[in-house]
């Protein structure tokens, strides 16, 4: 019998607090992480970039502990991310942050 390898079950682990995050709510790597146990925010990120394009998983509700995209897929994955958070309700200041007391979960 084959074993699943540790990191396919801890982003699952990640996969299902991720899923938890209410629409129009933003939570950071690192909360995330705390929440599930066991991670780190950098596993956070490599579960979320590890994604398949047809995920259930609202990836786009995952950001820094700033209140800001983390940019990847050269620009084209932050603008992608940004337009999901806005189509949601998610507000940015001018400068490209989220207010975290008004939009952050838990």
């Amino acid at each position: 019998m084959k074993s699943e390898p540790a990191s396919s079950l801890i982003y699952a682990r990640i996969q299902d607090v991720v899923r938890q995050i209410p629409l129009g709510r933003v939570c950071n790597y690192g909360r995330v992480a705390e929440l599930t146990g066991g991670c780190t925010a950098r596993m956070v990120g490599y579960a979320m970039a590890s994604l398949p394009a047809d995920s259930d998983v609202p990836w786009q509700r995952v950001i820094n502990a700033k209140g800001r995209i983390s940019p990847h897929g050269y620009g084209y994955g932050s603008l992608q991310q940004r337009l999901l958070l806005e189509g949601e309700g998610v507000e940015f200041t001018p400068d490209g942050e989220i207010d975290l007391e008004r939009f952050g979960w838990p």
